[in-house]
């Protein structure tokens, strides 16, 4: 691969749904939370978000390797004067892809997508023990303005 690789950013396939799953696992906290095993319940989930006009699972396709991935969530709201909101969630890009650009520019794509919907903000999530990502995101633009909460309702 070159140096800066030119990714080509499309909504993800059934095809692309075991390197997801792969990417989603190869992390500190992916690795104890995604089970590569479970495939039955990423199909479901998968077609879900497929079916789903609100949702779309975004890949980063390299010389027809996928190598990064994000879910695009659009939220109607009451908010911003009824207005859209953007969220982006599952943000990973390929171990040897990262400080690479892949990560910007899939970002980038992400909020530009949400700006030509007409969506009135972009927000995502991560968790504090990324502080790296953490970085990246503010980077990029993305403020801390707000203390998220998570109620777990089982185990994964």
């Amino acid at each position: 691969m070159s140096v800066h690789p030119t990714p080509v950013f499309r909504d993800a396939t059934l095809d692309d749904l075991d390197a997801i799953i792969q990417l989603l696992a190869d992390d500190v906290l992916g690795s104890t939370r995604e089970s590569v095993a479970a495939v039955d319940a990423y199909r479901t989930a998968f077609d879900a978000i497929a079916a789903d006009p609100n949702n779309r699972l975004i890949v980063a396709d390299i010389d027809g390797t996928v190598m990064g991935t994000l879910q695009l969530t659009y939220i109607p709201g009451l908010t911003y004067t009824g207005g859209e909101r953007a969220q982006i969630e599952g943000v990973r890009i390929a171990g040897d892809l990262r400080g690479r650009g892949v990560g910007q520019q899939m970002l980038n794509y992400a909020i530009e997508e949400a700006r030509t919907r007409g969506c009135r903000v972009v927000q995502l999530t991560s968790d504090r023990q990324r502080p790296e990502a953490l970085r990246f995101y503010q980077k990029l633009g993305f403020r801390p303005s707000h203390m998220g909460l998570k109620y777990p309702l089982r185990e994964p």
